[in-house]
Order: C-alpha cells, then sequence, then structure tokens
C-alpha cells in the first residue's frame, strides 16, 4: 500500500523490497517567491547545497506530492537540513577568523599619519640593509657596461627643436622623395599620402580651419595638424622605415621630408630642403599650439 516513491527511496531497499532503483540524491531548491537561487561551494569535503538567503527549503523528491514522501523521504530531508546547517555554520567560522585577523594590534605608526614608519622601524629597516650591504660586500664587480664617450652620446642625441635645432648637415628633393616614398612608405601610407594599413599623412582642412576639438570628420595629418616642419623630420629620422627605423641617412630623410610636404601643398616640385629651408617653412597649425616654456615649481603657470 505505500507509494512508490517510498519504496524506491527507502535504504536497502533494493535487498528489502526488491527494487534496484537506487536513493534519490537530495537538492536544494528554492520554493518561496523572490530570491537569489541556491549556491554551491566546497568546505573540506564533499561539495555542499546552501541557499544564499533565507527562505523554504524543499528536496527533489521529498514533497507530499512527489515520489520519497514517506520515512525516506524524512530522512533525506533531515540529511539536507543538516548539510545546509553544517555549510552555514563553516561560513560563520570563517567570517568570524577573518574579523579577527583584521583585529588584531598593528605595528606602531607615526601619530597622525598612518601607514608612515616611526624612527625605529625606520632605523632597523636601515641596519637591515647594511647588513644586507656587508654581505655582499666581497663579491666581485661584474664588469657590466662602459662609460658612455662622446661619440656614443652623439649617436643618441639626435632630437631637433622647432626652429631646427640639431638638423644635421645634408639636403633632398621632393623629386628624391618621390622615388624613397614608393619604395619606403607607400605600403602603409597609400600612394598619395592617403592612408593605408596606417595614418593619412597627406591632407588639409578647408580654409586650414581647426576643428578638432569638435569634430574628428577630418583627419590628423602632418598637413592639417602638425605645427612644425621639422618636427617630420624628427620623425622620420627615428622611427622609419617601421621594418628598419633609424637607418635612413640625413640626406633620404630630407627629401622624405620634402616630399610629404609636397604632399600637403606646402612645398612645389623641383624644391630642395636643407638644415637652412626646412625651418623657415610655416606649417598652416603652427599657431594652434603654444611653446611650453614652464619650469616647474612655484613658476608653473
Amino acid at each position: 500500500g505505500n507509494r512508490a516513491g517510498e519504496g524506491a527511496a527507502a535504504p536497502g531497499a533494493g535487498a528489502a523490497g526488491g527494487s534496484d532503483v537506487p536513493r534519490p540524491i537530495p537538492v536544494v531548491r528554492r520554493v518561496a517567491a523572490g530570491g537569489r537561487p541556491p549556491v554551491r561551494t566546497r568546505r573540506r569535503g564533499p561539495i555542499v547545497p546552501f541557499l544564499a538567503a533565507a527562505g523554504t527549503l524543499a528536496f527533489a523528491g521529498c514533497s507530499p506530492e512527489a515520489p520519497g514522501a514517506g520515512p525516506a523521504g524524512e530522512a533525506t530531508r533531515a540529511e539536507g537540513a543538516a548539510a545546509a546547517t553544517a555549510a552555514e555554520t563553516g561560513i560563520a567560522a570563517e567570517t568570524a577568523a577573518r574579523d579577527s585577523a583584521s583585529s588584531l594590534p598593528r605595528p606602531e605608526l607615526h601619530p597622525g599619519m598612518p601607514g608612515v614608519l616611526n624612527e625605529a622601524e625606520i632605523a632597523a629597516l636601515g641596519a637591515a640593509r647594511e647588513r644586507a650591504l656587508g654581505e655582499i660586500a666581497h663579491l666581485p664587480e661584474f664588469g657590466f657596461g662602459a662609460a658612455a664617450g662622446p661619440e656614443r652620446i652623439a649617436a643618441w642625441d639626435i632630437d631637433i627643436g622647432p626652429e631646427g635645432e640639431g638638423l644635421p648637415a645634408g639636403r633632398g628633393s621632393v623629386e628624391r622623395g618621390e622615388t624613397l616614398y614608393r619604395l619606403q612608405c607607400v605600403q602603409c601610407h597609400g600612394l598619395r599620402g592617403e592612408g593605408a594599413d596606417y595614418e593619412a599623412l597627406a591632407g588639409r582642412v578647408p580654409g586650414d580651419a581647426f576643428p578638432f576639438a569638435e569634430q574628428w570628420r577630418y583627419p590628423i595629418t602632418v598637413g592639417s595638424y602638425w605645427p612644425y616642419a621639422t618636427t617630420l623630420f624628427d620623425y622620420i629620422r627615428r622611427a622609419m622605415p617601421q621594418a628598419a627605423p633609424g637607418t635612413l641617412p640625413p640626406d633620404d630623410v630630407y627629401a622624405l621630408t620634402a616630399y610629404v610636404l609636397h604632399l600637403n601643398d606646402l612645398l612645389e616640385p623641383g624644391e630642395t630642403l636643407d638644415a637652412d629651408s626646412l625651418p623657415r617653412i610655416v606649417m598652416p597649425a603652427r599657431d594652434r599650439f603654444v611653446r611650453d616654456d614652464r619650469r616647474g615649481g612655484p613658476e608653473v603657470r
């Protein structure tokens, strides 16, 4: 006369009742309206299901209208409740331990300045440093590096100022620059500097306006944004071509600079650039920028 769920869920039912149906596994689920779904956590043992907030617990197969509502269901319900209680106890213990650790006494700090070492702690650190230096004093010199001589410094000291300070000797024409551009630059910047895989180099805003703070319809190019032609020489010399930056001789850098300026209608065919003529080119955006003459400290404006 028992319901089928009771016989299936009873311990040892396979031996006593002749059934091979295994005992159902309790699964916690929320039956109260609202709230978060069940959360599973591990507490140094098997995974224990528990609820993230208070609510009514039910175990699958153990409600009055479901299989397993008899004595076996009661046992399963008891086991599930015990598991949930154990999980909650573990969480409470972990939280208490964390709170206890956070309340441990800290080292004495400088009065009024939390986190600053006091004099005794600073002295202890200084003594530890001296001991460490003494322990390695017997080690030999490693012989790494060498003093930087004038020639090595000159090889890195290649920045060019806005007025042409630092420009090297040499010269280059628009026509020579076009040949070099087709060999070294066209694959990244387009046939006429319109841009390809990388940024556009050529293009002017109508009337040489400077609308970049309000709209980005116009691309930022050498002709529309750069304030000094000498900066173009400096950048090409340092960073181009991408596959072998810094390898172009000064004559080629002058020529490429001349051709890019020609693409922006700032040089005519046949013109040549050198250390004297390049700084005299007035870029359309020169007056859009202000030289930063701040020196730091209280004099900063």
